[in-house]
């Protein structure tokens, strides 16, 4: 049957897994997996994290504030993504809309200085948290690139689309 719509010019419709993806299993591990990293990075910093930064150099107590805001500036963006999927994902928005909230979103532009000045005398634990949320910003704008620069795709009505297309087939015969 393939093999006849394609001598017969028939286009077909690509086969969208992002969509897919977005509703599985794996999506809903990363959803965890991020929002549980944004609770442990809020945790550190407003507790043992003061106590670490005190401690540190002066070019360490810098990289720390500079590092320190990246790093929730970036899990905020990647919760903010994560958020508007699921939202999508479970019918409370249309993709429209959250196309629309999408262009708020900023997955790239986010990146830290791991080779900078200050960053060896950064707490491990600090330094563990940013590489966590630099190997999940990844994650997800592979994730976000396999839907387009638009956003997840309109997943079409299967139904509505076979109705098109047999009313278009009798319009041609009726011609």
């Amino acid at each position: 049957m393939v093999e006849e719509s394609l001598r017969q010019g028939v286009e077909r419709e690509p086969v969208l897994f992002a969509p897919i993806l977005a509703g599985s299993e794996m999506f809903r591990s990363l959803f965890k997996e991020g929002m549980s990293l944004v609770e442990e990075t809020a945790d550190y910093l407003d507790g043992d994290g003061r106590g670490d930064s005190r401690r540190l150099p002066r070019v360490g107590s810098l990289a720390y504030a500079t590092e320190s805001m990246r790093l929730t500036t970036r899990l905020m963006q990647l919760a903010s993504w994560l958020l508007l999927q699921r939202a999508v994902n479970d019918g409370e928005l249309t993709v429209e809309q959250a196309r629309a909230e999408k262009n708020k979103v900023k997955l790239a532009g986010l990146a830290t200085a791991t080779q900078g000045a200050g960053w060896d005398a950064l707490p491990e634990r600090l330094r563990s948290l940013i590489s966590r949320s630099l190997r999940l910003q990844e994650r997800i704008r592979r994730l976000d690139g396999a839907h387009g620069p638009d956003g997840p795709p309109e997943v079409g009505n299967p139904v509505r689309d076979q109705i098109g297309l047999i009313a278009n087939a009798f319009n041609a015969v009726m011609r």
